[in-house]
């Protein structure tokens, strides 16, 4: 079974826990919870919970946000094109010849992306394509033909990362382009595409009015204000334990967090992967080695920004852990939770705070 059906199922298991949690009556009887999915964005499983009036408001703001991540996809889509919309893969098709004209969310991600690069250590590199799209033909590969399932040469990884130079993407800010530099750079957005399109979708629709509720979209996970229940004031938000990929009940749940108004993110060995000489070889590729990063079974962050969220669950789990850590406590309102290739578990101070097996629940405060 290909991994990609394994990840959509803990989904939406994780889901159908979060919307079972809890199901108090409605704050005054005014409101009521309800869910909705979708499944033609960003390749995943896109989940929404919340707290309405009425079915009608809910399904009317689902509707805004399917859309709105439709438009998303199609923007960050590097494999597709589509007729009258230049998109990132446009931006690969034109690498090396000419700057290519795209619209402003292309131009955010972008800057985004090189601006959080130059603030860290480095390993969440949009400008990694090339590397990527090898690991990628490999993956699929081996997914196909289990039997056949092959690591990519050493010398092909490295050929290719000689064209993962991320200050040869040039942004022209005046005329709206991007261009790069190397005719066999590609960009691949994947680290943070899903992460960084749920925050706008999430902004956006809390201006539209829909205030108590969660969108996941893959798993990248955005908490909107606090459960309209009358009795809860945060969510509750369940952590995968990457040793139990089928979750029957909270239990086989590594904890759980609660949290409003915030994101959670989570990064692992066992998300997307093949198997190659009985050993699982997984998506999450160290610049330096190119190799998967071995220094955790996974990783959880807590940031405000869903964007945010996304890239350091990718940054940290490429780095050792003494180096994760002053990493992630080098920056305010970031937490994380490490699990270590033994099972053990690290915390940060505020994240310890928020776990249920330190104490914390969503229950109103006294």
């Amino acid at each position: 079974m290909k991994m990609r059906q394994n990840t959509t199922k803990f989904l939406i298991i994780l889901l159908m826990m979060l919307f079972l949690s809890g199901c108090q009556t409605a704050q005054k009887d005014e409101y009521s919870k309800f869910n909705e999915s979708f499944y033609d964005t960003f390749d995943t499983l896109t989940q929404v919970v919340g707290y309405t009036k009425s079915e009608q408001e809910f399904k009317t703001y689902v509707e805004k946000i399917r859309v709105r991540f439709q438009e998303l996809h199609r923007y960050y889509d590097i494999y597709n094109t589509y007729e009258g919309l230049n998109n990132v893969k446009t931006i690969n098709d034109n690498a090396g010849v000419k700057p290519v004209h795209v619209d402003q969310e292309i131009i955010d991600l972008i800057l985004f992306a090189k601006e959080w690069y130059k603030r860290t250590d480095g390993k969440t590199n949009i400008a990694m394509g090339a590397v990527l799209e090898i690991w990628h033909e490999y993956r699929e590969a081996g997914m196909d033909e289990p039997q056949n399932a092959k690591l990519p040469p050493m010398e092909v990884l490295q050929d290719a990362a000689n064209h993962t130079d991320i200050d040869k993407i040039i942004v022209d800010t005046e005329n709206n382009t991007v261009f790069l530099a190397d005719q066999r750079m590609r960009l691949n957005v994947g680290a943070i595409a899903k992460g960084y399109a749920t925050e706008i979708v999430a902004k956006e629709i809390v201006a539209e009015g829909f205030t108590s509720g969660i969108i996941s979209a893959g798993g990248n996970i955005r908490v909107l204000g606090k459960p309209l229940d009358g009795v809860r004031e945060r969510w509750g938000i369940g952590i995968q334990n990457p040793d139990k990929l089928i979750v029957s009940d909270e239990e086989n749940m590594l904890d759980t967090i609660f949290i409003n108004n915030a994101s959670v993110v989570s990064s692992g060995d066992y998300q997307r992967y093949y198997i190659v000489d009985g050993k699982a070889v997984h998506h999450l590729i160290d610049p330096q080695t190119l190799m998967p990063g071995e220094y955790y079974r996974a990783v959880t962050v807590v940031a405000e920004d869903s964007g945010l969220a996304d890239f350091f669950s990718t940054e940290v789990f490429l780095l050792p852990y003494e180096q994760s850590r002053k990493l992630v406590d080098s920056f305010d309102g970031i937490e994380a939770i490490w699990v270590m290739p033994d099972g053990t578990v690290e915390a940060t101070d505020g994240m310890e705070k928020i776990m249920k097996s330190q104490g914390a629940t969503g229950a109103r405060a006294e």
